[in-house]
């Protein structure tokens, strides 16, 4: 079994077979999920770059020449200039 001391600032050093077991590394998040009956579970809150296609929906496409060239025209019409 391994185990880890509680430092006075709060903190553990995971065990390196538990990290290992959790495939975590520098940096990654570690979740503590607590239950009634007093148990606790470590679980990886690592997320593969692989799972999140397809989460964000594609931006607003940028805005072409022609539509620019239309808004300027718009503009300027509304303000009594033209080109």
């Amino acid at each position: 079994m391994a185990a880890a001391t509680l430092t006075s600032k709060g903190q553990i050093t995971v065990p390196k077979a538990v990290r290992e077991a959790l495939g975590v590394h520098p940096g990654d998040r570690i979740a503590f999920r607590l239950y009634g009956d007093g148990t606790v579970t470590i679980e990886a809150e690592t997320v593969d770059l692989t799972e999140m296609r397809g989460v964000l929906k594609p931006g607003v496409r940028g805005v072409t020449v022609k539509g620019m060239n239309d808004a300027i025209r718009k503009a300027a019409s509304r303000h009594g200039t033209s080109r």
